[in-house]
């Protein structure tokens, strides 16, 4: 079979969520992955094999703006980079969609508001089996349903963070994630396939306990509906178009060593925001001179990633804590007493293990502790990720030097990182904490700088105008009557919070705007 009603090219939250929802209208629907299956293998737990080796992070080279090689922290496999991530599911705050000033510019406004996504946030939390509690967090928005699940519950080190959090006149809440997990009175119950172990965070999980596209999305509407055809380690080269330049009309690939081609009559494009805009970029013709959809000079620009850092306290009390990622702090998500911009947010982290103290440049913290081996510091310490909000600017870009692929970034807004830093180390010296933190630079990626290439968007914009934006409002493009796009490529601004619920519930949004095209609506979760 060559031909599909739907090619869906991604198989990560953005193109899995939508391909689940649409294959329940019956239409014949092809999703194309590039990787294949990540292997469940004693290495999806070894901290050293995934962080210190980055053993599965791609190993292409990308070049920076100033000519340094790098390797992008992104990880091709079904479900995307869905299978290491933290599985922290918030959604955006109202006023993320509304035009926020930062000291260093502005995050504009999107053209829909929270409201036209709450329903689908629902549908969203859902799918990925979210746990957590409604009117703990201070900015939590309006949702018209509970959690699915009850938050998980917090180990006795953590509770007593809490404590000390709210002592101290904050509002400290359980995170959102999507885990699959049971518990009974704070006990994970013998069927739960979740364990609780201390290898969630960054790690592949070995028991599929993990919340992620592949577990959630796309093994069970393979399962349940043969209208859905999944093609692994298929490589999408370009897409072309017919003469007018205004429909995608063929997909090509490369399969098996060979090129192949297929053809859909609506196409969606979810490989993340950075793959999805050098997809366009390199499908370029006569008709889309600067890359397909270009006709704005926007596909590639706008790129976004968080301000954001992993950072290990080392505190005087061991903390035996083995599932640790569990508590957040928003308070400081729209300013504080002595800043009037927004700061962003403070959420637990996966536990540091040994082989990654060891793998980090830790020559200030051995110079004071010279005696205390890795191990101790790893009993001794408490993991933090620290987010601030990344602005959209059109230098910040990914792009194509001949056959380089090249990623311009630039910093910014990085005042209010440094003191959302500042706050949380005031907290920490209250509960219990040694004055210095050490980033965990490992935790974004082998030999990848601060922000990384972690909670990638912006490339490929949705808006109104399309000499501003390449997206239209239901995400299709602008200059092309059947190319879709559901990553995060689609977000004018960032937030700070983790972007994957928006991404989720933004495909099944846009998956209904497919089905009524098709004529026939999906089933939602």
């Amino acid at each position: 079979m060559s031909h599909y009603d739907v090619i869906v090219i991604g198989s990560g939250p953005g193109g899995a969520s939508l391909a689940h929802k649409l294959a329940s209208t019956g239409k014949s629907i092809l999703l194309l992955e590039r990787g294949d299956y990540l292997k469940r293998e004693p290495a999806n737990w070894d901290s050293k094999a995934v962080f210190v080796e980055g053993m599965y992070q791609t190993s292409e080279t990308w070049y920076g703006g100033d000519g340094s090689k790098f390797h992008p922290g992104l990880h091709y496999y079904v479900g995307g980079n869905s299978k290491v991530y933290g599985a922290a599911l918030f959604r955006l705050r109202e006023r993320d969609f509304e035009e926020l000033q930062h000291k260093d510019g502005v995050s504009p406004a999107w053209p829909l508001k929270y409201a036209d996504f709450e329903p689908y946030y629902a549908e969203a939390e859902r799918l990925f089996h979210v746990h957590g509690q409604r009117g703990e967090d201070p900015c939590e928005p309006h949702a018209s349903t509970p959690f699915p699940h009850p938050a998980v519950s917090h180990e006795p080190r953590i509770q007593a963070l809490n404590d000390s959090l709210v002592k101290a006149g904050l509002h400290p809440f359980h995170l959102p994630l999507g885990i699959l997990l049971d518990e009974k009175n704070g006990q994970v119950t013998p069927t739960s396939r979740c364990i609780r172990c201390d290898a969630f965070d960054g790690f592949p999980c070995l028991l599929n306990g993990k919340a992620d596209a592949q577990v959630m999305c796309v093994d069970p509407a393979l399962a349940a509906y043969p209208n859905l055809t999944l093609m692994t380690n298929t490589y999408v080269t370009r897409l072309e178009t017919d003469e007018s330049g205004k429909t995608v009309t063929g997909v090509h690939v490369k399969r098996a060593g060979t090129e192949e081609r297929y053809t859909g009559d609506i196409v969606v494009v979810a490989c993340g925001a950075l793959s999805s805009a050098l997809l366009l970029l390199r499908s370029g013709n006569d008709k889309h001179p600067r890359g397909l959809a270009n006709g704005s000079d926007q596909v590639g620009r706008n790129y976004m990633r968080h301000n954001q850092s992993i950072l290990m306290a080392l505190m005087r009390e061991p903390n035996d804590t083995i599932f640790q990622k569990t508590l957040a702090i928003s308070d400081f998500y729209f300013g504080a007493n002595d800043w009037d911009y927004p700061l962003g947010l403070i959420q637990m982290c996966a536990t540091s293990h040994a082989d990654q103290i060891r793998g980090e440049a830790v020559p200030s913290w051995l110079e004071w502790l010279p005696e205390m081996p890795f191990e101790i510091m790893a009993r001794h310490s408490m993991d933090f990720w620290l987010s601030t909000e990344d602005l959209p600017r059109p230098e910040n870009r990914i792009r194509y030097e001949g056959e380089r692929v090249v990623l311009e970034i630039k910093e910014g807004n990085m005042e209010a990182h440094h003191r959302l830093r500042k706050k949380l180390e005031g907290l920490l010296a209250d509960a219990g904490a040694h004055a210095a933190m050490m980033d965990r630079k490992l935790y974004l990626g082998k030999d990848i700088a601060i922000g990384g290439t972690a909670h990638q968007a912006g490339t490929v914009r949705f808006g109104v105008d399309p000499a501003t934006s390449v997206l239209d409002v239901n995400c299709k493009a602008h200059e092309l009557d059947n190319l879709y796009v559901t990553d995060a490529s689609f977000f004018p601004s960032i937030g700070a919070v983790n972007p994957t619920l928006t991404i989720i519930a933004n495909a099944l949004r846009v998956a209904d705007k497919i089905g009524e095209r098709l004529g026939v609506m999906p089933v939602a979760a």
